[in-house]
């Protein structure tokens, strides 16, 4: 079984992809496939969000790059800088993954957070994209340096 143990972010070209949903894609050792059926051991230090666009290094020296698989979110909106703030630490006092941007937010759809957030006085709509949740307090950093493509929507 050929293993991943690092990530990269400064690759040209990549061998193969794999396309996985943000839980799929939160991992420190597991068993995986690439989208073309390169079947390798995922085995990390420790456990880390695998971000859009970095690359698994395999021993044989191959790079598989990572691609976040679009799921159905939420995309919420405030009424002004203050308000989105606030629907953030509300997000965030129930230990729910953010996505933060300038003028929204991106959350995995939950509809009674939905009610609570419509509740609130936020606009919530429904989306299909890429989820990049902020790391939390206690996580291994959150690096957000990308070099192929930039493919998720940084405002």
């Amino acid at each position: 079984m050929i293993t991943a143990n690092q990530t990269t972010f400064d690759f040209e070209k990549s061998d193969d992809i794999i396309t996985l949903d943000e839980t799929a894609r939160h991992r420190r050792r597991m068993k995986m496939k690439s989208d073309n059926g390169i079947e390798f051991l995922l085995d990390l230090p420790e456990a880390k969000l695998l971000r859009h666009g970095e690359g698994l290094v395999l021993d044989d020296g191959r790079i598989i790059e990572v691609c976040a698989e679009p799921e159905l979110l939420f995309k919420v909106s405030g009424n002004d800088g203050h308000h989105l703030l606030s629907l953030t630490w509300q997000l965030g006092n129930r230990h729910l993954p953010t996505q933060i941007f300038k003028d929204h937010l991106f959350i995995r759809a939950d509809h009674v957070i939905k009610d609570m957030l419509l509740g609130l006085g936020a606009k919530v709509e429904e989306i299909t994209a890429p989820f990049d949740p902020e790391g939390g307090a206690y996580s291994s950093g959150h690096s957000h340096s990308h070099q192929k493509g930039d493919h998720h929507h940084h405002d």
